[in-house]
């Protein structure tokens, strides 16, 4: 998933940091908008492919309607923070 982009954004920093790469291209399943818009003016020679654009993100940067919060379930169960 690519929701706010800062991930993507500081592992091609690293890539960029032990050489230059000839071609970029990010692969994602759900995309927001803000995070695209964010990787174009950040790395604006990468190529990014996606399945589906979403056009917001919840104040918790989840992509909406997206897939909510994917990323911590695919590690177990959601564990309640007010718990």
């Amino acid at each position: 998933m690519l929701a706010t982009g800062s991930s993507i954004d500081l592992a091609l920093r690293e890539l960029r940091r032990h050489g230059r790469p000839a071609k970029v291209h990010v692969a994602t399943a759900i995309a927001s908008t803000y995070g695209v818009q964010f990787l174009q003016r950040s790395h604006p020679d990468a190529d990014i492919w996606m399945g589906a654009l979403d056009e917001e993100l919840t104040a918790k940067s989840y992509i909406v309607p997206g897939l909510g919060d994917a990323g911590d379930l695919a590690f177990g169960s959601k564990v309640d923070e007010e718990e």
